[in-house]
């Protein structure tokens, strides 16, 4: 199962916000650990592919202004390319929060398509829960009947 975080625009309404949401998926990604900079053109992250790009050439020219250290210019690409696998999609998110997309929360799903499902079914849930709150009911004490017993964490239905 893989974690997605779902980005809505900001500036819209909770209807069309849900229609242009994007979801990112939240860990390793190959892609952009083999191909940085590429992969990170592919998003539209332009000033952090330009970072990319500057620290490949800069590893490459450490390594061939030290000399002798044959085989630090391979270690240097492979952890940066690391790097950006591992911290790609934060970088994603900075990016979608710099445009003005607000965090609505987290989708756990096996692929791209059952996380918009998800997110779908959980969104409209959420919409009919803001817009018809259960009434909260009070009573008094003395009327008040245990209809759960509380062990640890769960509540678990009781009845005398």
């Amino acid at each position: 199962m893989s974690v997605y975080v779902v980005m809505e625009p900001g500036d819209l309404a909770p209807d069309l916000a849900q229609e242009k949401a994007l979801l990112v998926r939240d860990g390793f990604s190959f892609g952009a650990f083999l191909f940085p900079p590429l992969w990170l053109l592919t998003r539209r992250l332009w000033l952090e592919a330009a970072a990319a790009v500057l620290f490949l050439l800069a590893a490459g020219v450490l390594a061939a202004w030290l000399s002798g250290h044959e085989g630090l210019a391979p270690v240097l690409s492979i952890l940066i390319g690391l790097y950006f696998g591992l911290e790609g999609s934060a970088l994603q998110l900075a990016a979608l929060r710099r445009r003005g997309f607000r965090d609505w929360g987290v989708v756990e799903a096996r692929d791209r398509r059952d996380a918009e499902l998800r997110y779908a079914a959980e969104a409209d849930d959420y919409d009919i829960r803001i817009a018809h709150p259960q009434p909260v009911v009070t009573s008094s004490p003395s009327h008040t009947r245990q209809t759960s017993a509380d062990v640890g964490l769960v509540s678990y239905p009781w009845a005398p």
